[in-house]
């Protein structure tokens, strides 16, 4: 996926999506295998490229609580993307992600990304996509289930 950070008072286009002043930890997540897999199932394709959408990709996407060190971890793991892809300048997203040419250290960083991340899921690396997707919609149904409940709270109140 490819995701970056921009400075404050970047411009990015209708043909994009953007996070306004979000923690770097949330480019952690986009970045990871998890969402990858998610947005994959959920988004779907046009041709042999991802149609994200930040409705069904970005705001569906569930992640558990975060403590302050999930948050410094994962903060962690996007610099060492963004350093590693720094290290390469002036090589272009395309160059850097080509599958046979992607520097040792990028793969690197995101396969650290992905452990990060998965043991705050699990407590360990998901076996394979099949468990990885097990697990979101199990969060994901729990997060509808839980929202259903106090939307139907709210309509109640209101009555």
């Amino acid at each position: 996926m490819p995701v970056g950070y921009l400075p404050h008072g970047s411009i990015v286009s209708n043909l994009a999506f953007a996070l306004y002043d979000a923690p770097l930890w949330n480019m952690a997540l986009i970045a990871s295998r998890l969402h990858l897999v998610w947005i994959a199932t959920v988004c779907g394709k046009l041709k042999t490229d991802f149609r994200y959408s930040n409705t069904l990709g970005w705001n569906t996407f569930p992640v558990p609580t975060l403590t302050e060190k999930n948050k410094a971890d994962l903060t962690r793991c996007a610099e060492d993307i963004l350093l590693a892809r720094e290290h390469h300048f002036p090589a272009t997203i395309a160059d850097l992600y080509d599958p046979e040419k992607m520097p040792a250290d990028l793969r690197a960083a995101h396969e650290r990304n992905d452990e990060v991340l998965e043991r705050i899921y699990i407590g360990r690396r998901f076996k394979n996509d099949t468990e990885r997707l097990e697990k979101l919609f199990d969060l994901y149904t729990r997060m509808a289930t839980i929202s259903g409940k106090t939307s139907k709270v709210r309509r109640a109140a209101k009555a």
